[in-house]
């Protein structure tokens, strides 16, 4: 037992170590493949040993309940804002306000993240709470959150007694331009800035939604201390870095405010090349016997100001607006501009997100419109130069039919986005391809995104249907496949026609219905045909089927290209019918199943096909409400759990049995 004790201890020093390297430092030492296999290691032995798991662990990242809403936090001291300045004058207006009051004047210049600002508390070196400044005297608990946030250590590289720090929780600017297209193609509101992302993201009552956006920290005051002391800010700074909490390297001590200057000026041309968005500089007193000297007003410290750069925004005219379609099926707005230099490239296109936002800013072709970049990476327009206007200006309005495929655009109550619904629309019909041979829809082992692109390119399959006329030599010609390839490809197309009817529900891709809901409808339609025809009072009066879901089915069934492609899939032999013919009475209705561990006639994926097929339902946990264990070999906890609870357990052979194979 200590020699797991041991290596635990070893595995979490290992994987903090590397944890900073690559989140704080950029600098990783090892391949991804091997952290994650020292994290799998971890996450086996602290399983196999709860008793050693500890709140600091790297496991632990992600583990707190959602929440119904957030507590309070009084601070220690008064979290201040800061006075700014946008002049070199009000810069030595600062320097000479310091001047009067003490002779101790250096200063130590840093970038001003444009995030959200944090209090950290570390006891005895553990992370146990972190605050948002709030009113500056009492904030929101956003420990569970902040956990998730890989560049906040849960532990000090020493146990420092007590630790409470200040710093700024911010969105980099690529993952606010990923999460901004996934909110576009979703058809929801996207963020305007990554301020605003990253505040959205860290107050939320579920830290799982957190985990999935890439937040990140620098620290950058020591609010409180007990068990050490420093005397300048430099010392604070190489101080926290010590422990192994992320300060930001851009930091400079400065002699005087000249050098504060330069310092700005610098920085003010190099912000484009950082990963996170800064809008200028802080600076502050070095010294912290002085900075206790000058003391604070009732809003600010008298010892620091912000210098905020000026706006990088441009005139120019609004040309015309190309329409595109997503590939989720969003139509989406582009302004064309004429040509412009801002943040350093030329700019001839802006993003317009959606037709809400158009009217809302009142956009309009032949305008003068002012643009910047949203987060320093999207081209956006701000609004029009109203006074400019001449007359000839037209307004822009949402197209009725799909620019890409002619059918009728729909918008679903309470979204931004207007849709295309033609699942075999060109503009989406990769995305359409993907997701219906995803394991969780019609799971066409070996027909993934690379294979599929290669497809389309070629006009092998220009809608859904295509895929089940199939020639086996003509796909054995694409890269990276052969003769065997081929045959397993086309046997794997042909095995999908079978597949339940609640799975090729979820194949079409309705919006707001997955695999869950596709079968609970399917418990009340036994024929894809019955959707023809359904009302939205006859879905509604199903549990768990609301309005919107209702909405979503109707609009589909009533697109006429989607009705053609489901009748092309009947022709083609797909299951339409609630249980295809030759399957026996669901003799399992009713009965959950877990599966773990290597079986020898089929695959897990097989094996749950077999079960929904009987009417069972297959969970990926085991608990008191579990009927069945399906053990193959090499089985894991999940098993060891079974026995604890008086689960019933099935060799292969006994689950053969039971099923009728």
């Amino acid at each position: 037992m200590p020699d797991v004790a041991s290596r635990i201890n070893e595995l979490r020093e290992e994987i903090r170590k590397h944890d900073y390297r690559y989140y704080v430092l950029d600098d990783p030492l090892i391949s991804d493949a091997e952290y994650d296999a020292m994290m799998a290691e971890l996450i086996r032995l602290e399983k196999e040993h709860p008793e050693f798991i500890t709140a600091d662990s790297p496991t632990q990242r992600i583990g707190g309940a959602v929440a119904e809403k957030f507590e309070t936090v009084t601070h220690r001291y008064l979290l201040l804002s800061l006075d700014n300045t946008t002049s070199l004058e009000g810069l030595r207006e600062f320097d000479r306000r310091v001047s009067r009051l003490t002779s101790n004047v250096s200063y130590v210049a840093e970038l001003k993240i444009d995030g959200v600002s944090i209090a950290l508390v570390y006891e005895n070196g553990i992370l146990v709470s972190a605050a948002t400044r709030g009113d500056g005297r009492v904030g929101e608990d956003v420990t569970a959150n902040v956990r998730t946030i890989k560049s906040i250590p849960l532990k000090l590289n020493r146990q420092i007694s007590r630790l409470e720090v200040r710093g700024e929780i911010y969105m980099p600017k690529k993952e606010f331009l990923r999460l901004n297209q996934e909110k576009e193609e979703k058809g929801e509101k996207v963020f305007a800035n990554p301020r605003n992302a990253a505040a959205g993201s860290l107050r939320q009552l579920d830290p799982a939604v957190t985990a999935k956006r890439a937040l990140a920290g620098f620290v950058y005051d020591i609010l409180y201390i007990e068990g050490a002391s420093v005397d300048s800010h430099i010392q604070a700074l190489e101080f926290l870095r010590d422990q192994g909490l992320p300060v930001n390297s851009e930091f400079r001590f400065c002699p005087d405010i000249d050098a504060v200057y330069e310092y700005s000026q610098e920085y003010y041309r190099k912000r484009h090349e950082l990963s996170y968005e800064i809008d200028g500089i802080v600076v502050k007193l070095d010294s912290l016997a002085a900075r206790q000297k000058l003391g604070a007003t009732a809003k600010s410290p008298r010892w620091a100001v912000a210098y905020k750069f000026p706006a990088e925004e441009k005139e120019t005219r609004l040309l015309d607006v190309e329409i595109n379609v997503g590939r989720t099926g969003v139509i989406v707005p582009t302004a064309l501009l004429e040509s412009v230099t801002l943040a350093g490239t030329t700019v001839s296109r802006a993003s317009m997100h959606n037709f809400d936002l158009v009217k809302e800013k009142d956009i309009r072709i032949g305008d003068t419109v002012l643009i910047h970049k949203a987060g320093d990476i999207i081209p956006e327009i701000i609004g029009p130069v109203v006074e400019k206007r001449t007359g000839q200006e037209r307004v822009i309005a949402p197209p009725e039919k799909c620019p890409a495929c002619g059918s009728r655009v729909v918008r679903f109550k309470g979204e931004v986005a207007y849709r295309c619904e033609n699942i075999n629309c060109p503009a989406r019909l990769k995305e359409s391809l993907i997701f219906y041979a995803s394991r969780e829809a019609m799971d066409i082992n070996g027909l993934g995104p690379a294979l599929i692109d290669q497809m389309v390119k070629k006009k092998f399959v220009s809608k859904i249907d295509d895929l089940y006329f199939l020639e086996e030599e003509k796909i054995a010609g694409l890269e990276r496949m052969g003769s065997k390839s081929a045959s397993n490809l086309i046997a794997a197309i042909e095995a999908s026609k079978s597949r339940p009817l609640y799975r090729l529900i979820t194949a079409l891709g309705i919006r707001h219905i997955g695999a869950r809901t596709a079968r609970i409808l399917t418990e009340y339609f036994h024929d894809i045909d019955d959707f023809y025809r359904v009302k939205a009072d006859d879905l509604t009066r199903i549990p768990e089927i609301g309005p919107k879901m209702a909405e979503s089915i109707m609009r589909f069934f009533a697109e006429p290209h989607n009705i053609e492609m489901i009748e092309r899939l009947k022709a083609a032999g797909v299951n339409t019918k609630e249980v295809p013919k030759g399957t026996k009475e669901q003799i399992l209705r009713e009965k959950t199943f877990v599966i773990t561990g290597t079986l020898k006639s089929m695959t897990r994926a097989e094996a749950r096909e077999k079960i929904e097929r009987l009417g069972g339902k297959v969970t990926e946990s085991v608990s008191k409400k579990t009927d069945y264990v399906v053990r193959g070999e090499k089985p894991g906890s999940k098993y060891d759990k079974a026995v604890q609870l008086g689960i019933n357990i099935l060799d292969e052979d006994d689950f053969l049995e039971m099923i009728g194979s």
